[in-house]
């Protein structure tokens, strides 16, 4: 049976990291901010102590459930808008931060405090990088409806080129008098930019959806 005192170091412990790692989330508006971090840190704690009480060693039966339990969490967090995934990194948070809590219960205390420095190095000082990345290049799926005209698509795959974009067709339909053209298209957030801006003037399109 573990003492008081050695409890209440893992309990701080637990408040610490899953405190700071849960601030960061919380500071950039993310859907499991700080209380939530702190829960799931510490219920990671609680069921690896707990299994390390009833059997007098690691169980792992207990974490491997554990890091399933977390999956369905990350899951959760996890969806789709504007033709983007979003909450990726927010769930690979949850399951690191379990991982730590998990450490902690084990008495892995380098570990996780040098674990723990990663984690918020790759959620703050990376981020920049991935700014920086995502402008370098970007993947958007552009739909075109317009007047239906006979080679109007390859039109627009020559405009796609001239504003350097990488482009490919994946689908085109026509509707009565309009043709619909489906593309999904990478290049630099400036080119494509530069392609938005020109196509709004285009006499011949009837919608557009960037």
């Amino acid at each position: 049976m573990q003492s008081w005192l050695h409890i209440l170091e893992q309990l701080g412990l637990v408040i610490l990291v899953g405190g700071v790692i849960g601030a960061e989330r919380e500071y950039r508006s993310k859907s499991a901010g700080f209380r939530t971090m702190i829960l799931i840190c510490l219920g990671s704690w609680i069921f690896t102590s707990i299994s390390m009480t009833l059997t007098h060693s690691t169980d792992d039966r207990i974490a491997s459930n554990i890091v399933t339990g977390i999956g369905f969490l990350g899951a959760g967090v996890i969806f789709k808008a504007d033709n983007r995934i979003n909450g990726i990194t927010t769930a690979a948070t949850i399951w690191v931060t379990a991982a730590l809590g998990m450490g902690i219960a084990d008495g892995a205390y380098t570990l996780v405090l040098i674990s723990t420095g990663v984690a918020l190095g790759a959620l703050m000082v990376l981020t920049p990088l991935e700014r920086w990345i995502d402008q370098v290049n970007q993947t958007h799926t552009y739909r075109i409806v317009s007047e239906y005209k006979e080679d109007l698509l390859k039109e627009y795959e020559n405009l796609f080129e001239e504003c350097s974009l990488r482009y490919k067709r994946i689908k085109r339909t026509r509707k009565g008098d309009s043709i619909i053209g489906t593309w999904v298209v990478m290049g630099s957030e400036k080119n494509h930019n530069r392609f938005t801006k020109t196509l709004m003037h285009h006499p011949s399109v009837k919608e557009f959806e960037f």
